[in-house]
C-alpha cells in the first residue's frame, strides 16, 4: 500500500504552475459526446478521476487518445448507452454523463455514482430537470434506466440549490433538445462558464453562463472543436496553504487569479501577503499565522467548500481560534479526527468546527477519507514536526497531479513509497 512519508519544518519557495482543473475536465469530456466531430481538450490533468472517464467514454464506443496534457475524443462511433457499475462506483462525478448519453443515443443505463463519502449528495436535482425536458427515468435498485421517448425539449427549471453538477447536466441535456432552456438559480462556478464556452465553441447557443440565470437554445447539430481547459483553482488554493503553514514565499502560476477571490481574504487575514498578477499569485507568510474569524462555506463566489479543509489545516498552528461553517456537505469533517492526531485543537459541532492554534503540530500515522481532506493532511504534515505519514493516497490522486512531486521541487522533504 503507497504512502506519503513527510518530513516536516522545512520551507517552500520557487514557482508552482498549477495543472487543469478537474471539475471542469470531467464535464467537458462528457459534454463531447454530443459532438458530431473531433474533440481536443489541451490542459487535462493526469488524474484518476480523468482516466476513469477515459474509461468510460471508451466504453461507450468513442476513440479516445492521450498524450500528455491533451486528450483527443471521437464520440462519432459511440453506441453503448451504458456505464458499468464498477466505472460509476469509481467517480463520484460520473452523473454527469447522464445527460449526454440520453442526448446522443436517447437512452441511458446507470447506477447512482460514488467517490468520496461526503455525506448526502442527492442526484434528486439532476433526475427532476431532465425529467421535465422529456426524459423518462426509471429507479430500480439503485440502478437509472433512462428513454427519451417523444424527444428532448426544452424547460424552464428553478433550482432549489445552486447545484453545479445539476446546472452542467441540463446545460448540456439542453443544447441538443427542442427549443429554449432557462435555468433559473445557476450555479455560478467557473467551470460552469467554461463548459459554456466548449460546448458554444462546438456550435451551441448558450447564454449567461457564470449568471445564476442560464439560457440555452437548441441546436440541431453541434460539431467539435479544441479547447484549454482552465486552472484548478482548488489545487492553486492548496499550494497557497501550504506556503502559510510553512512560512514561505511562494508562486503559483497558470492561475486565473480572480477564480481565486473568495480564498484570498482568508490568507489575507491570517497575515499573508497576496500579490496578484495576470496569471500568477505569489503569496508570502508571516513567522507566526493570525486567526481567521469566520469561514463559510458558500456556492460561488463564496468560499467554496472543497478549499475548507487544506484551509483549516493552516489554521491549526494560527494564533487564537477560527470558526469554520461547512453549509454545503454534512460529513466534511471527517479529516478532523486525523489532524487531531497530530496534535491539532478542534472541535466540531454539527455544521460547525471551532479550531484552537497550537504552538506545533508532531508528525502521526494518518489516512485519508476524501480527497481535499486528504490534501489538509499533506499540508497539515509540512509543518509537523518528525514524520507524517500519510496513506489513503486514491483519494489524493483523483484531485492532485503528482502532488508530492510538485512540492519536493519547492522545498518539501516529501516522497511516495
Amino acid at each position: 500500500m503507497s504512502k506519503l512519508l513527510i518530513h516536516g519544518t522545512k520551507k517552500l519557495k520557487g514557482e508552482v504552475q498549477i495543472h487543469g482543473a478537474k471539475n471542469s475536465t470531467l464535464p467537458l469530456m462528457a459534454a463531447s459526446l454530443l459532438c458530431a466531430g473531433e474533440c481536443v481538450l489541451h490542459n487535462c490533468p493526469a488524474l484518476s478521476d480523468v482516466d476513469t472517464a477515459i474509461k468510460i467514454l471508451r466504453h461507450l464506443g468513442c476513440k479516445v487518445e492521450r498524450t500528455a496534457g491533451d486528450v483527443v475524443i471521437n464520440p462519432l462511433t459511440a453506441k453503448n448507452y451504458d456505464i458499468p457499475d464498477h466505472l460509476m462506483r469509481e467517480m463520484r462525478s460520473s452523473i454527469i454523463f447522464l445527460g449526454a448519453i440520453v442526448s446522443r443515443l436517447d437512452r441511458a443505463i446507470l447506477s447512482f455514482p460514488g467517490g468520496c463519502e461526503l455525506g448526502p449528495r442527492p442526484i434528486d436535482l439532476h433526475l427532476s430537470s431532465l425529467r421535465k425536458m422529456g426524459v423518462d427515468i426509471r429507479e430500480d435498485h439503485g440502478c437509472l434506466d433512462c428513454v427519451v421517448p417523444n424527444g428532448l425539449k426544452g424547460a424552464v427549471i428553478n433550482l432549489s440549490f445552486p447545484s453545479v453538477g445539476a446546472t452542467e447536466n441540463i446545460m448540456i441535456t439542453a443544447c441538443l433538445a427542442k427549443g429554449k432552456t432557462v435555468i433559473n438559480n445557476a450555479a455560478r462556478e467557473p467551470e460552469i462558464s467554461d463548459l459554456a464556452d466548449f460546448l458554444n465553441s462546438c456550435g451551441a447557443k448558450i447564454h449567461g453562463a457564470g449568471n445564476s440565470t442560464i439560457c440555452v437554445e437548441g441546436v440541431r447539430r453541434l460539431t467539435g472543436c479544441e479547447h484549454f481547459v482552465i486552472p484548478d483553482r482548488i489545487a492553486a488554493a492548496t499550494f497557497m496553504t501550504a506556503a502559510a503553514i510553512t512560512g514561505s514565499t511562494l508562486t503559483v502560476s497558470s492561475v486565473i487569479p480572480e477564480h481565486l477571490a473568495p480564498v484570498i481574504p482568508a490568507l489575507e487575514e491570517s497575515g499573508c501577503q497576496v500579490d496578484l498578477y495576470d496569471s500568477s499569485i505569489r503569496i508570502s507568510a508571516p513567522k507566526h499565522l493570525s486567526r481567521i474569524k469566520s469561514i463559510r462555506t458558500m456556492p460561488y463566489p463564496g468560499f467554496p467548500t472543497d478549499a475548507q479543509a487544506p484551509v483549516m489545516a493552516m489554521t491549526t498552528l494560527a494564533e487564537g481560534t477560527s470558526m469554520f461553517v461547512e453549509n454545503i456537505f454534512e460529513s466534511r469533517y471527517k479529516h478532523v479526527g486525523e489532524l487531531l492526531r497530530l496534535g491539532a485543537n478542534i472541535k466540531v459541532e454539527g455544521r460547525v468546527a471551532v479550531v484552537e492554534g497550537v504552538k506545533r503540530l508532531s508528525g502521526a500515522t494518518v489516512e485519508a477519507s476524501d480527497l481535499r481532506g486528504g490534501a489538509a493532511l499533506v499540508v497539515a504534515g509540512l509543518a509537523a514536526q518528525g514524520t507524517t505519514e500519510v496513506y489513503g493516497l486514491h483519494h489524493l490522486d483523483r484531485g492532485y497531479e503528482s502532488i508530492e512531486k510538485n512540492l519536493a521541487l519547492l522545498g518539501a522533504d516529501i516522497r511516495r513509497v
